[in-house]
């Protein structure tokens, strides 16, 4: 994040998204008790993966760091969120992204809830062509989706809804589901909760 001390906020330049997601991975792996090796098997990535994103060179897709957050049974946002300040700003040319890399879709952690609460809010970006398809993320995990522009099928994979500017959508994020842009530059925010 760039800001200057006139913004009122002070950037940690140490602090990136790849040391972030090291840091976070090697605590929360440890946590479980599991190797490097066992948690690439039940996340089905490879060992190399893990060893890499560990060591902050790796550079995940959001569908890497959905399957170790599954794995490890933890929020998505552990991974990506930074240090909580009492006064926090994300400008819109700065927030870091992670793609997917199966889709032309971006997600954009803007906030992590506190630990007890597990709700984290996001900015999704999304182009027309491949839909975003996610897996089930842990149980009781529910997503609420406001699309700000473009046209989107959103929701079950088995049955998603279009939404126009505006257009509220909660579904499941336990079960298989879905982000489809239907024009350039769909955005949306997306809070995922988990209970």
């Amino acid at each position: 994040m760039n800001t200057s001390a006139a913004d009122g906020v002070q950037p940690d330049k140490a602090d990136t998204l790849g040391t972030r997601i090291a840091r976070a991975l090697r605590r929360e792996r440890e946590r479980a008790g599991l190797g490097v090796a066992g948690l690439a098997r039940q996340a089905g990535v490879a060992k190399a993966t893990v060893s890499q994103l560990e060591s902050g060179a790796g550079n995940p897709s959001v569908e890497t760091l959905w399957a170790i957050a599954t794995a490890l049974d933890v929020p998505f946002s552990v991974f990506v969120d930074a240090p909580a300040a009492e006064t926090h700003v994300v400008r819109a040319a700065d927030r870091p992204g992670v793609r997917a890399s199966d889709a032309p879709y971006e997600a954009f952690l803007l906030a992590a809830g506190a630990p007890h609460a597990r709700s984290d809010l996001y900015i999704l970006r999304a182009q027309p062509g491949e839909p975003r398809r996610s897996l089930p993320h842990p149980s009781g995990t529910t997503e609420h989706v406001v699309l700000i522009s473009g046209r989107a099928s959103v929701g079950p994979a088995g049955e998603p809804v279009v939404l126009h500017p505006g257009d509220y959508m909660r579904y499941r994020g336990d079960a298989a589901h879905v982000f489809e842009a239907w024009e350039p530059d769909t955005t949306a925010v997306l809070v995922s909760e988990v209970r």
